[in-house]
């Protein structure tokens, strides 16, 4: 889907790990064909082309419905239905001819206008987009998503101490010699420097930051896009979070990077295993825990 990935097996049995490592293989390019933007036969490749999709699969209604959650907990901040938005964005800077200020007031309400998670009809049977041009995209979540489904494939081989990252990290149990995993976090503006180091056991982190995707050379216009508004605010430079499961980590991290600290910390609240890390414009490190 995009991302590099890494899986990091402690067993003593070495032919049974190199049997997982081949399943790990089949079961993420099994969720590949489902949640792929970059496959033109994923399901929801033909979800977009569509509008609709019939008799989808399990495990895209399972990560619709966790989609629902965060939405709901985030105050539509997290949004999967934002793909019109990323896409004006990306025509824009893709013409040579584009001016700096970014796509016109008209061309984000025209995309604004088939965004909306709460339009959206999914079910067993069926699943609907808003709008004519509406789209999704999983990308803020069905990394994680495909990390958690690892680890339980792992934990079902009997694994009880590897470290899985499929685009989001997550740890079974700890690293060898009873220690915590270690999680870099790297500087935005140096990707070759870590700037804290976070320790794991039983829980995933997943980071979000402006600076991972930016459409023009300035930086002004990065893939964080607000759902709501269509704007890409900038407010903060780093967002970590820790969870019990990288689904949760994965989207959360995307959507506080659109919140305030206070909606941030409002939020965290009314979770349990969940921190938040994050840095300022200014570097300066706030922690929020639930």
């Amino acid at each position: 889907m995009g991302a590099q990935a890494t899986l990091l097996i402690n067993h003593p049995d070495r032919a049974l790990a190199l049997r997982l490592v081949d399943q790990v293989a089949a079961e993420v390019r099994r969720l590949e064909r489902i949640f792929s933007l970059y496959r033109e036969d994923s399901d929801l490749s033909r979800l977009n082309r569509q509008g609709f999709l019939v008799s989808p699969s399990t495990d895209l209604v399972e990560i619709l419905r966790r989609c629902y959650d965060v939405w709901r907990l985030t105050e539509r901040a997290f949004d999967p239905t934002v793909q019109p938005l990323w896409l004006a964005y990306k025509r824009h800077f893709s013409d040579p001819r584009a001016t700096a200020a970014g796509p016109s007031r008209q061309i984000i309400q025209e995309a604004l206008d088939r965004v909306g998670f709460d339009k959206m009809a999914y079910s067993e049977d069926r699943i609907e987009l808003p709008a004519a041009g509406s789209a999704l995209t999983l990308n803020g979540i069905a990394q994680g998503y495909v990390t958690d489904k690892v680890v339980d494939l792992l934990r079902a081989g009997g694994v009880e101490h590897a470290l899985v990252d499929m685009g989001e990290g997550r740890a079974i149990g700890s690293a060898p010699e009873d220690r915590p995993w270690r999680i870099g976090i790297t500087d935005p503006s140096n990707p070759d420097s870590i700037l804290k180091v976070l320790p794991l056991t039983d829980s995933a982190v997943a980071t979000s930051s402006p600076a991972g995707f930016q459409f023009d050379e300035d930086g002004r216009f990065t893939h964080i896009i607000d759902p709501r508004t269509g704007s890409t605010p900038q407010r903060h430079a780093s967002l970590s979070v820790v969870a019990l499961t990288a689904t949760i980590a994965d989207a959360l991290s995307t959507a506080f990077s659109l919140m305030d600290m206070e909606t941030i910390a409002g939020a965290v609240r009314r979770l349990d295993g969940v921190d938040a890390y994050v840095l300022s414009q200014d570097a300066l490190w706030t922690h929020v825990k639930s």
